[in-house]
């Protein structure tokens, strides 16, 4: 008799639960566990200098683009005494929740009114920066540089010694 109440019951229980779920709709689903996307380009809309002098195209220029697994940095800036300088990186990455990892396939870096030679880097070095997410906004410290870099919306916001870079999202 209690083979027969199971053989019952647990269909029972099946076609009630069905139902119940057919009438209540689709369960709600977490989404899969996936990496934050910073993928973009983004151009330089202004840099604020320490002494608080905001500097804007044609005196500063830059495109920063992030695809799938590349990042591509240009940056051009008329000195105080009229000569450019520049700053070039192509590297990899890949972004998760917790951290940002870049490897550096090249920089360049120029300044013509110090009258050195272009400073290159073909290392090829790897190195991590942990990521801090907070509803939208995603932060982290680039490994190469000393600067933090904030994603919010179509905005990327890059500091450094006093320097704010407002970068805006084009594609």
């Amino acid at each position: 008799m209690h083979a027969t109440i199971v053989r019952t019951a647990v269909p029972m229980l099946l076609v009630l639960t069905l139902g119940a779920l057919s009438f209540a709709g689709e369960p709600s689903r977490a989404p899969a566990s996936s990496a934050p996307s910073i993928e973009g380009t983004y151009k330089l809309v202004s840099r604020q200098m320490p002494d608080g002098t905001m500097l804007r195209p044609p005196e500063t220029i830059g495109l920063f683009t992030y695809t799938k697994t590349h990042r591509n940095f240009n940056i051009l800036q008329k000195g105080a005494t009229g000569q450019w300088a520049s700053f070039s990186v192509v590297s990899t990455y890949t972004l998760s929740p917790t951290e940002y990892t870049e490897t550096l396939l090249y920089s360049v870096r120029t300044d013509l009114a110090s009258g050195k030679d272009p400073i290159y880097d073909l290392s090829g070095e790897t190195r991590s920066a942990p990521v801090t997410m907070d509803g939208g906004r995603l932060q982290f410290k680039a490994p190469f540089e000393p600067r933090s870099f904030v994603f919010e919306g179509n905005k990327l916001t890059a500091t450094r010694d006093g320097h704010v870079d407002v970068w805006e999202k084009v594609d």
